[in-house]
C-alpha cells in the first residue's frame, strides 16, 4: 500500500492487504467500544484485527489503544480490560504502560450513583521491548533552582525504620511527565467548529501528537485502523511522519482529507 493516504475501507481488510509483515512502527487509535456512538452503523472485528495488528508491527513497535467503558444497568462493562487482556495474552503485545487519558471539561458520565466519570484508558503496547522511547520532559519541577546548592530539606525512611534529615539536590527545570495526561475538550469543540465536524468521538490533536512523539521518529510509519476524522494522520503529517490510515466510511474520509489539506497548507505544500 502507499503512504500517506487514508484508504476508504473495512480496517480488517485492510490490514490483510498491508504488506510485508512487520512494517508499522506505531499505531495511534481508538476504536468504537461498547455502541456509545453509532459510527453511522459500522461495526469490527476485535479479535482479528488485534491478531493483524501484531503482525504488521514492527519488532519494538508500539500500539497506542484508547479506549473506555459504558455503564449499562449499574455495572461498567469492562470492555477495556478484556481487550488490553487479549492484546497480552492471546496476541502476543507487552502491556508497556497502562496509561490515563484525563478529560476536562468534558461533562459527566456514567452511573447517577458513581463518581463521576472523566478519563479513558490508554494501553501502550510494544512487540517486544519498545525501540523508540522519546519521553516528554514538560513538567515543572516545584523543586527546581539554578543555585547549584543542596536547597531543599526533606526526610527518608531507612531499611530500619529510622527517620533521616536530607538535603535534595538541585533538580533539572522540567522533569518526566506522569503517566496521566490531561487535556481539555475546548480543544474538540474548537475544531468541530473550525472544520465541521460530523465525527461522534474525535480525540485531542495533542493526544495524538504527543504519543507520536514519544513512541517514533522523523520518517517512521505511523497507522490508525479506525482513522475516524484524520487526527492521528493530521498530526503524524505536522510531525514529519508518514501515515496510513483505514475508514469505511466515505463521510469520515472527506472530513479526514479536508484537514489534512489544511494541515499540508499549514507546513508549507505537504512532502
Amino acid at each position: 500500500m502507499i503512504l500517506d493516504i487514508i484508504y476508504t475501507m473495512d480496517n480488517v481488510r485492510g490490514l490483510r492487504e498491508l504488506v510485508p509483515d512487520d512494517s508499522i512502527d506505531l499505531t495511534v487509535t481508538s476504536p468504537p467500544y461498547d455502541n456509545l456512538r453509532t459510527y453511522n452503523g459500522f461495526s469490527f472485528d476485535f479479535e482479528v484485527l488485534a491478531h493483524e495488528l501484531y503482525r504488521v508491527t514492527k519488532p519494538g513497535g508500539v500500539v497506542v489503544w484508547v479506549v473506555g467503558d459504558a455503564t449499562i444497568k449499574g455495572s461498567e462493562t469492562g470492555t477495556s480490560f478484556r481487550q488490553a487482556l487479549y492484546f497480552k495474552d492471546a496476541v502476543g503485545f507487552n502491556l508497556h504502560d497502562t496509561m490515563i487519558y484525563k478529560k476536562v471539561g468534558c461533562g459527566a458520565t456514567g452511573s447517577n450513583k458513581a463518581y463521576l466519570q472523566s478519563f479513558e484508558y490508554m494501553f501502550v503496547f510494544s512487540k517486544g521491548a519498545p525501540k523508540t522511547v522519546n519521553l516528554l520532559y514538560d513538567r515543572k519541577n516545584k523543586h527546581w533552582n539554578t543555585t547549584g546548592k543542596y536547597s531543599t530539606k526533606t526526610t527518608r525512611k531507612k531499611a530500619n525504620g529510622e527517620i533521616k534529615d536530607e538535603r535534595r539536590k538541585p533538580s533539572k527545570e522540567y522533569g518526566r511527565r506522569f503517566n496521566i495526561w490531561e487535556y481539555n475538550h475546548a480543544e474538540i469543540r474548537w475544531n468541530a467548529v473550525r472544520y465541521g465536524f460530523r465525527h461522534p468521538a474525535p480525540f485531542p490533536e495533542s493526544l495524538a501528537k504527543d504519543h507520536i512523539l514519544s513512541w517514533s521518529n522523523p520518517g517512521d510509519v505511523v497507522l490508525d485502523p479506525f482513522m475516524g476524522s484524520g487526527t492521528t494522520a493530521k498530526m503524524a503529517l505536522l510531525n514529519d511522519r508518514h501515515y496510513i490510515g483505514f475508514e469505511i466510511s466515505d463521510e469520515y474520509v472527506a472530513i479526514a482529507e479536508e484537514r489534512l489539506r489544511q494541515a499540508k497548507t499549514q507546513r508549507g505544500g505537504g512532502r
